[in-house]
C-alpha cells in the first residue's frame, strides 16, 4: 500500500511568543514571520497561523494598525494554548510541519467571565 501524504507531516515546536510587525504580519522569537488567516465559525473565532518567509518592512506600533479581531501578541501557556495581550485564551487544535509549509491552527476559547 502507499505511503500517505499526510504521514510525513510532523509536530513542531510552538513558538514562544508571537508579536505583530505590520499588518497581517506577525513575527515569532527567532525572527521568523507567520501570516493570520483569520476564520469566523459558528462556534466561535479560529485563526490559521502559517509560517512563511516575508521580507519585513519597518516595524509598526499596534496602536498605529486599524482595529483587528487578533491580539497584537500571544504568549504560549502550558496546556497547548496562547495568552494573547487583549487577555483572550486560544487553544491549539494543531501544528504541523508539511512539504516545507508550517501552519497552526489556533482557536479562540470562550471568555470564562461570561
Amino acid at each position: 500500500m502507499g505511503e500517505l501524504p499526510f504521514s510525513r507531516a510532523h509536530s513542531s515546536l510552538h513558538p514562544d511568543h508571537l508579536w505583530i510587525w505590520e499588518r497581517a504580519v506577525y513575527v515569532d522569537e527567532n525572527q521568523r514571520t507567520w501570516l493570520p488567516i483569520t476564520i469566523e465559525t459558528e462556534s466561535g473565532l479560529q485563526v490559521l497561523m502559517r509560517q512563511e518567509d516575508v521580507p519585513l518592512g519597518v516595524a509598526v506600533c499596534p496602536s498605529q494598525l486599524a482595529p483587528c479581531l487578533l491580539p497584537a501578541m500571544w504568549q504560549l501557556y502550558p496546556g497547548r494554548r496562547y495568552r494573547g495581550s487583549d487577555s483572550s485564551f486560544w487553544r491549539i487544535v494543531y501544528h504541523i510541519e508539511f512539504s516545507g509549509t508550517e501552519d497552526m491552527l489556533l482557536e479562540q476559547l470562550p471568555d470564562p467571565d461570561c
